[in-house]
C-alpha cells in the first residue's frame, strides 16, 4: 500500500481526493490536514510515501509547506492545483523548484466529463512518485562564473552548434530552472525543449521560468523563426520539429512513447535536419522518451548530454540513454549549462569571423 497524505483546504476536496485514491486499491489515506502547519507534524509523526499537496491554504501556502518538509523530512510531493491564477502558478512551479516531483490538475466531481480522466492521471502520478526513493531539494544557484568550465572544447571537436535541443519529463522544470538560470545573458544559441507536463499548466510553467531565470522563453507557434538567445517549448498536446532554416513545425500526429509532445520527435528532427550542427540534452523523467533519437544525433555527430543520476529525480529516460551509450557527456545541471556555454563561445567565435574553415 502506498501511504498517502493529503494537505488540502477545502473540505469537499478533501473528501473527493480521498475517494479517488482509495479507491485504487494500492494507495492509503494516512492522514489529511487542512493547512501547512499541521502538513509539517503529519510528515514528520506519519512518514507517508506521498504528500498531495495544494498551493492555496491559509496560513502557510503550498510553496512555504513544501520548502520547509523537504528541509526536514522530505518525501516525494505532488502538487494538486486547481488554480491557473497567475501568481497561484507561480506558486506551485516555485514548489517544484522546492522539491515537489510533480503538478496535476485537482479531479473534477464524478459528473463532469473529464472526472475519470483527471482521477486516473492522478492516481498514476502518486503511484510513479511512490518509486522515488530519493528526494532532493535543489540548491540556490550559485553564478555561472563561480563554476569550473566543464570540459575545455577544443576548435577540432566540436562542430558549428546552430541549436540546442532539451527533452525532460519527471522532475523536469526543476532542472529546467537551474540550467536557464546559470546561462549568461550573452548565450546566443537557440534552445528548443520539450517537457512533459499535464495540460493546461505549460503557460503558467513559462511564465514562471522566464521570470525566475531573467531569459526570454515563449511557447513555440507554428511557423516561427527560432531566435539566437531564445528558449521555445513545445506546446501542450502538439509535437514540436525544427527544419533546417531553423523554422518551427508544430504537429499533430500520434502520441510517442505515451506522450505528446515528444522529447522522442523533436529529437529525431534535430538529427535528420541538423545533425552535427547540433547539441542535445536529455534530462530526469520516467520512461524512455528520447533516449534512441539521442543515440541518433550522436551517430550524426551532434553534441549529446544526459543529467547524471546523482541529481536526477527519475533516472529513467538519461538512464536508457546511458545503456544506449547515447551521451558523450553525463553531467548535473550547473556543468550543463557551463558546457553549452562552451558551445556557444565557440559558435560566436566562428560567428565573428575569429576562426576560419570547417573543423576536421
Amino acid at each position: 500500500m502506498i501511504r498517502t497524505l493529503i494537505v488540502e483546504d477545502s473540505p469537499v476536496e478533501q473528501e473527493l481526493l480521498a475517494h479517488i485514491l482509495t479507491a485504487d486499491g494500492t494507495i492509503e489515506v494516512v492522514g489529511i490536514v487542512a493547512n501547512g502547519e499541521d502538513a509539517l507534524k503529519a510528515a514528520a509523526s506519519l512518514r507517508p510515501d506521498v504528500i498531495t499537496m495544494d498551493i492555496h491554504m491559509p496560513r502557510m501556502d503550498g510553496y512555504e509547506t513544501t520548502r520547509q518538509i523537504m528541509e526536514t523530512h522530505p518525501v516525494p510531493i505532488v502538487i494538486v492545483s486547481g488554480s491557473y491564477v497567475a501568481n497561484d502558478m507561480d506558486r506551485a512551479f516555485r514548489a517544484m523548484e522546492a522539491g515537489a516531483l510533480a503538478i496535476v490538475e485537482k479531479p473534477w466531481g464524478p459528473g463532469h466529463p473529464d472526472y475519470n480522466e483527471a482521477s486516473k492521471t492522478l492516481i498514476r502520478t502518486v503511484k510513479a512518485m511512490s518509486e522515488v526513493k530519493l528526494v532532493r531539494r535543489w540548491h540556490k544557484i550559485p553564478p555561472l562564473a563561480s563554476m569550473p568550465p566543464y570540459p575545455a572544447l577544443s576548435e577540432s571537436a566540436v562542430q558549428e552548434i546552430k541549436l540546442v535541443a532539451i527533452g525532460a519529463s519527471t522532475g523536469g522544470p526543476a532542472a529546467f530552472h537551474e540550467i536557464l538560470a546559470a546561462l549568461p545573458e550573452d548565450f546566443d544559441l537557440p534552445i528548443v525543449a520539450v517537457q512533459h507536463m499535464a495540460c493546461g499548466f505549460l503557460k503558467g510553467f513559462v511564465r514562471w521560468l522566464a521570470k525566475s531565470t531573467g531569459r526570454p522563453i515563449d511557447i513555440a507557434r507554428d511557423g516561427e523563426t527560432l531566435t539566437a538567445g531564445h528558449v521555445y517549448f513545445a506546446p501542450d498536446d502538439r509535437h514540436l520539429l525544427v527544419d533546417r532554416e531553423l523554422t518551427v513545425h508544430l504537429c499533430d500526429s500520434p502520441a510517442e512513447n505515451g506522450v505528446r509532445p515528444s522529447v522522442s520527435v523533436l529529437f529525431r528532427s534535430v538529427a535528420q535536419t541538423l545533425g552535427a550542427h547540433a547539441a542535445a540534452v536529455l534530462l530526469t523523467g520516467m520512461g524512455c522518451d528520447g533516449a534512441k533519437e539521442l543515440k541518433q544525433l550522436q551517430q550524426q555527430g551532434a553534441v549529446t548530454l544526459i543529467q547524471d543520476r546523482e541529481t536526477a529525480v527519475v533516472y529513467g529516460m538519461p538512464g536508457e540513454a546511458l545503456n544506449l551509450n547515447a551521451a558523450d557527456h553525463v553531467l548535473p545541471p550547473q556543468k550543463i549549462a557551463a558546457f553549452l556555454h562552451g558551445l556557444a563561445s565557440h559558435h560566436a567565435k566562428r560567428y565573428c569571423g575569429h576562426t576560419t574553415g570547417r573543423p576536421s
